[in-house]
């Protein structure tokens, strides 16, 4: 009996151990959830972060930003939310799920139509004679959101319905173009700068979309994650300013 007792001890002793080290390794973790044309920035930013802050881990979910919100919505672990457009960061603010004072603008972007086709497009017009163009699907992809509006603002929306293919994201409408299965896409100045392949054809006119902005707010369980608050508070200083204008975001 004294035996069976020293056993079960020692099992509760490991367990507790084993908890305790969960625990811990848990304790530096930051659950980043952001938007898929921040991929690389952020990896860098998370991995020059980590060096000077032992002990720091994040999980990454990068997506469509409508995705994420989503997610978020339905409960995902997430600590820190940054979108491609003001419309998902309001939709979790009037949710009550993000933290409402760390709203801030991170960093802005611009709208570029990239491809590898040989033809000479230069300007919104010459789309009409392409056959297949990618854009991300617009109810759930800022950049989708943002192509759509200089479609209809240029008064093209019926000349290019027949020829626009949906992406999960921008980055999957970059993959179509890199791929030859798209004419071209809709993708960010920033995607379109690591293309192999597609090479930025035109710049869409500035005045015929809203401004590509991404906002970062902290949820409401990120709020009380120490770490998500550091990382926060690290992401306005001049490290990762400097990143962000290396992968061609602007930052004001």
């Amino acid at each position: 009996m004294k035996i069976m007792k020293r056993f079960l001890r020692g099992i509760a002793a490991v367990l507790g151990f084993l908890m305790l080290a969960n625990m811990q390794a848990l304790a530096g973790q930051v659950n980043l959830s952001a938007a898929a044309s921040l991929k690389e920035a952020l990896n860098e930013m998370t991995g020059v972060y980590a060096k000077s802050h032992p002990g720091a881990t994040f999980q990454k979910n990068y997506a469509a930003s409508g995705a994420l919100a989503g997610q978020i919505e339905q409960g995902a672990p997430a600590d820190l939310f940054i979108s491609a457009n003001v419309k998902w960061m309001s939709y979790l603010k009037k949710k009550n799920l993000v933290d409402a004072p760390s709203i801030r603008t991170l960093a802005f972007n611009d709208l570029v139509f990239a491809g590898a086709t040989k033809q000479k497009i230069k300007r919104m017009n010459d789309l009409t004679r392409l056959g297949k163009i990618g854009i991300g699907s617009p109810k759930s992809v800022p950049a989708g959101e943002y192509a759509m509006q200089a479609i209809v603002k240029s008064g093209l929306e019926q000349a290019l319905a027949g020829k626009l293919i949906m992406a999960k994201d921008v980055r999957e409408s970059l993959m179509y173009a890199e791929l030859g299965e798209v004419d071209g896409s809709f993708v960010y100045r920033t995607d379109a700068l690591m293309a192999e392949k597609a090479k930025i054809l035109f710049v869409v006119p500035a005045n015929l979309y809203t401004e590509v902005l991404y906002p970062v707010a902290l949820t409401v369980s990120g709020a009380k994650n120490a770490d998500a608050k550091s990382f926060s508070a690290w992401l306005k200083g001049k490290q990762a300013t400097a990143i962000l204008k290396k992968y061609g975001f602007t930052v004001k």
